[in-house]
């Protein structure tokens, strides 16, 4: 009797040993895949800066072809074909320095498209340990697909406004998603508030207007139209400029061009400018509505504030451009802006998406 009872301990002990050693490892699976994830997150934040960055100083076709620089693995391997190119056309799209501002966007690129891969294989085989659906890694690896193929497309169709504005709106889209994913992981069950149910469509207002806003945004940045109006508050000294919508919105065209083929006219630069300057209106009073909701909510006033300042931010650095004549640093800035803009709405309407108590 004295043996059984023995043998039973030493099996309780064993059971608890494997217990506490498979806990062990679950936390440390949880941890790893949180760290991935935040890793992502800050990863595509920089590849949407940098994007934006060799947009804006021209290099989106610095290498003229797809995945490689002519063919090669860097510009360096490359420069006999950078050279003639430059021979040929000295301050055309292709330039030493061009070529490794568009490269380095593609080495952190295909980085992140590898980090979402690696988030997407864990949360299906660790789901269990995870306990959470692997269906939102799963379409960030669908969304990293489509954005590789606007990648290429932007390069072999010639940076079309259509394709490039595609593209960014992908990366936006990847980082929304991430940060959603993150805080799945961090806070996977928020904690319940009173009042929150009133505020709730404040949220979701606010972010779909922003969402439309960065469009637009980007649509004035591919089709280099942010200087189309000279001045601020008016527009070349007009409340109401003359402007021509025929062709400034035409998705299928050819950069500059309209879709019968002649140039764009300054009335249609005017028209595309225009507009994101009356979106700019509409996201300061949606998003203004949801901080001044935010801020009345004792809980949730670090929101209101978050949310408050990203925004004051944004505005001075579009009319900072518009006054200075669109300083490239400044115009990077507005990018960034726009993206911690959307960080800050997705934080604020996962954290409302909770139970109301």
């Amino acid at each position: 009797m004295r043996r059984w009872v023995e043998r039973m301990s030493l099996n309780k002990m064993a059971d608890q040993a494997a217990d506490s050693s498979n806990g062990g490892m679950e936390v440390m699976t949880v941890g790893w895949y949180r760290k991935l994830v935040l890793a992502a997150m800050l990863l595509t934040l920089f590849v949407v800066v940098l994007g934006a960055y060799v947009r804006l100083s021209d290099a989106g076709l610095g290498c003229p072809d797809w995945p490689g620089c002519y063919g090669k693995l860097s510009p360096l391997h490359a420069k006999d074909q950078i050279n003639d190119a430059m021979t040929v056309a000295p301050h055309g799209p292709v330039s030493m320095a061009k070529a490794w501002k568009e490269m380095v966007h593609r080495y952190f690129a295909s980085t992140l498209g590898g980090l979402i891969l690696a988030i997407a294989a864990t949360a299906w085989f660790k789901r269990a340990t995870l306990r959470q659906s692997p269906w939102l890694p799963i379409s960030l690896v669908l969304v990293v697909v489509f954005q590789g193929l606007l990648g290429m497309w932007t390069v072999t169709l010639l940076l079309k406004p259509a394709v490039v504005t595609a593209h960014l709106i992908g990366g936006m889209t990847t980082l929304a998603l991430l940060t959603w994913l993150l805080l799945q992981q961090r806070f996977p069950s928020p904690t319940p508030l009173q009042g929150i149910r009133a505020i709730r469509p404040y949220a979701w207002l606010a972010l779909l207007i922003a969402c439309i806003q960065i469009v637009l945004g980007g649509w004035v940045s591919t089709n280099y139209a942010a200087l189309a109006c000279a001045d601020f508050p008016t527009c070349n000294q007009s409340w109401l400029p003359s402007m021509d919508f025929d062709d400034a919105f035409h998705v299928f065209r050819e950069l500059g061009m309209t879709a019968e083929g002649a140039l764009l006219s300054h009335e249609n630069l005017r028209a595309i400018h225009f507009t994101h300057r009356v979106g700019a209106v509409l996201t300061t009073l949606a998003v203004g509505a949801l901080a001044i909701k935010l801020l009345g909510h004792h809980k949730l006033k670090p929101f209101g504030w978050l949310v408050l300042a990203t925004l004051s931010c944004q505005i001075l650095l579009g009319i900072a451009n518009v006054l200075l004549q669109l300083p490239l640093h400044l115009a990077v800035a507005h990018n960034a802006g726009a993206a911690l803009l959307l960080i800050s709405l997705v934080i604020i309407t996962y954290r409302l998406s909770a139970k109301e108590y």
